[in-house]
């Protein structure tokens, strides 16, 4: 966990309460215990030091009073919230001359309590104020290979360091390629099942008659070709994570099976009698929306809120325009060792073609683009000419940014001249071509330059090789794509 986190210890004996608490404060932005009855509390209050503990009065074997005295007496500076539905003045006024901070009487709106903890927490130390991580603290903290720090991944890597050392079933979703996996990876590489199996379940890749199979297994016979008993992914996984990518897949009958190993913690191989228990994590992934799923009928509600119990919402690259340079250097390196080449950067200008870019495949349509303009490049330098996009997609990229390109008033702010000139060109010879029907010629006729010209045009945009003969030096404006 990290350590710059709030902690708050909730003592609760009615697990519908513990569980509900857990849930709401770690979404808030805490990372949360939980204790069960008054003598777990004060086992956990001596072994660890807490920055809020959230206490029940009645607790069955102690009183939260007992709680409050134990925590002060460990640490006079733990702040204590009461809580309590049956609680008296007298017993409220008491507490509070004890050294509890607050009380607050259930039912409880959420909000107000939030805003209670929150003020409880600024008070006790400044540092709580500021955003739990922050890109200075980034270097200190360990997410795999995710990169990125865009305000939405630093809110992303937050939720990863509350959520890591719990047993909470989570549901990533986002679009495809913005790096679920990974997300769902560095969760199980930061939790104590991380020397323990991570298993991945592709569910939309599996054919249908196979995956009750894949997921529990099955038995010698169980079916035409079952020539010997085989362990299911679920049994695979125990006691670590399974990761059902594409969970929004499933057929009904498969929903059905998997909140039925998800409420009993059982699993049952296809052909047998038998079931076998198992203790894993689920991290579920999708790129729709399960919500929409729910009421259209394509998937079960109760599987839906089991899945969904902390919910990471991915953003897509195009929302994320800060991270683009570093994924983009990220990557450079990467496949620049992998390729065995002595590429030292990307230019400039061919960043500012990059961040101008929609990325609709996101975050894996950069690195495949990256990783074929380092295999194209000759130089130790990835130039704009390098940067291969397709046909359909650059035209849908320059159809997106028509209006950007002739914004007088961002020459205030600083703009990329040639970066802005070569994508008015691109604009007029795609223009000029759908116009002439693909007739090169034609094309260069309508826009008043050589043949020669636009074929070099054209050549440097597709990654093709140019010919020398096909090169056209009396061009005032290099090609800059």
């Amino acid at each position: 966990m990290v350590e710059c986190l709030p902690k708050i210890l909730v003592v609760d004996d009615e697990l519908s309460m513990r569980e509900f608490l857990e849930v709401l404060l770690t979404q808030t932005g805490y990372g949360v215990s939980l204790a069960k009855n008054g003598k777990q509390a004060i086992r956990m209050i001596e072994e660890k030091n807490f920055d809020l503990l959230l206490c029940d009065i009645r607790l069955g074997d102690l009183t939260g009073l007992d709680i409050l005295r134990a925590a002060k007496k460990k640490n006079p500076e733990t702040i204590v919230i009461m809580i309590s539905a049956y609680a008296t003045t007298e017993v409220a006024v008491e507490a509070m001359n004890e050294g509890a901070y607050d009380f607050v009487p259930k039912p409880f709106d959420n909000n107000e309590l939030k805003q209670a903890i929150k003020k409880a927490l600024d008070l006790k130390d400044p540092k709580f104020k500021t955003e739990l991580v922050n890109k200075d603290s980034l270097a200190r903290l360990n997410f795999g290979k995710i990169v990125g720090n865009s305000p939405g991944m630093i809110r992303i890597y937050n939720l990863i360091s509350q959520v890591a050392g719990t047993k909470t079933n989570i549901l990533i979703s986002g679009e495809s390629g913005t790096g679920k996996e990974l997300i769902a990876r560095a969760i199980h590489d930061m939790s104590d099942r991380k020397d323990k199996p991570f298993v991945v379940v592709n569910c939309g890749g599996i054919p249908e008659n196979l995956i009750e199979s894949e997921f529990f297994g099955h038995v010698k016979g169980a079916f035409t070709g079952a020539i010997a008993d085989k362990k299911g992914l679920f049994e695979a996984a125990h006691l670590g994570t399974i990761f059902l990518d594409e969970i929004g897949e499933l057929s009904p009958m498969l929903q059905v099976k998997l909140l039925r190993a998800l409420q009993e913690t059982v699993v049952k191989p296809v052909g047998s009698t038998r079931e076998i228990s198992v203790d894993v994590r689920i991290i579920s992934a999708t790129n729709k929306n399960l919500e929409e799923e729910v009421v259209e009928g394509n998937f079960r509600e109760d599987l839906f809120f089991r899945l969904n119990v902390i919910p990471i919402k991915v953003p897509p690259l195009r929302d994320r325009k800060g991270d683009i340079e570093i994924l983009a250097h990220h990557f450079t390196e990467k496949y620049s060792k992998i390729m065995g080449k002595d590429i030292a950067k990307i230019s400039s200008y061919a960043i500012a073609f990059l961040n101008t870019y929609t990325f609709p495949g996101n975050v894996r349509e950069l690195e495949n683009l990256i990783e074929r303009s380092v295999a194209l490049s000759s130089t130790n330098i990835i130039l704009p000419e390098s940067l291969t996009i397709s046909m359909h997609k650059r035209r849908r990229w320059i159809e997106g940014h028509k209006e950007s390109r002739f914004d007088l008033n961002a020459v205030a702010q600083g703009v990329n001249l040639d970066a802005i000139l070569s994508s008015i060109e691109s604009a007029y010879v795609e223009k000029a071509m759908e116009i002439a029907g693909g007739n090169k010629s034609k094309a260069a006729e309508l826009l008043g330059i050589t043949l020669r010209s636009i074929r070099y045009r054209m050549s440097k945009k597709e990654g093709e090789p140019i010919e020398e003969e096909n090169k056209d030096y009396s061009c005032v404006d290099r090609e800059r794509e």
